[in-house]
């Protein structure tokens, strides 16, 4: 199994190949710097391997939430890559894939996902290490006031973005469920790719034209009388 993936829905930039369980992966965080980085990244990591997009299996990319301009960049150049090369791909939650790199570095079993979404909300979701050691959403991801998220009967850790800009809100709604916050996490490559494999497995990789981005916000903006 031979896998690409992308994610440039934060302030960090990443690219990531799968092959056969092996994960190689190119990281930066540099605000603004996404479409400069990540072409060459791509690029570098494919030259390494030996390998031309049309050897690949399949595509994935991290379909958001995040910033608006970031999910679009990771959608053009996986669709770009998709249609030159004919190949399918796997949609991954962002959330998802920052609660996979945890998951995959820690020993806890649930995580309480944010990510600041700006304009006073969070992109949300709750995510529980499945018996083959994958993140499995449970309920629904939302972006939602820090103060108002909804919160499943489990203890777990919360990790994120939204933790360093909300943790008095998050830590006062989920209380007696968190026992720590990390703050640092941001969504990786690394975790792309192996949730994508898995999802190719799974059979759900779709055709380059259905790979859209998932924004969870309706709008981008709010007028001044919303706020």
């Amino acid at each position: 199994m031979k896998l690409l993936a992308v994610e440039t829905s934060t302030e960090a930039c990443s690219a990531a190949l799968f092959i056969d369980g092996d994960i190689k992966e190119r990281f930066e965080l540099a605000p603004k710097e996404h479409t400069k980085l990540i072409l060459p990244m791509i690029d570098s990591l494919m030259a390494e391997a030996g390998l031309k997009p049309q050897q690949l299996d399949a595509l994935a990319f991290s379909r958001g939430p995040g910033s608006f301009t970031g999910v679009r960049i990771a959608t053009g150049i996986i669709q770009g890559i998709a249609l030159g090369a004919d190949l399918p791909v796997v949609p991954v939650s962002t959330l998802a894939a920052i609660a996979q790199d945890f998951f995959d570095n820690n020993d806890e079993n649930v995580a309480f996902v944010a990510m600041d979404a700006r304009m006073g909300e969070i992109f949300w979701g709750v995510y529980r290490r499945d018996t083959q050691g994958y993140a499995e959403l449970i309920g629904d991801e939302a972006v939602t006031l820090a103060d108002a998220v909804e919160i499943p009967n489990l203890t777990g850790v919360g990790i994120g973005s939204g933790w360093g800009v909300y943790n008095q809100e998050l830590t006062a709604c989920l209380a007696g469920l968190v026992s720590h916050y990390k703050a640092d996490m941001l969504p990786r490559a690394g975790a792309i790719a192996r949730l994508g494999a898995r999802g190719f497995e799974q059979g759900l990789a779709v055709a380059v034209e259905q790979a859209m981005p998932v924004y969870l916000r309706d709008k981008v903006a709010k007028k001044e009388s919303e706020r």
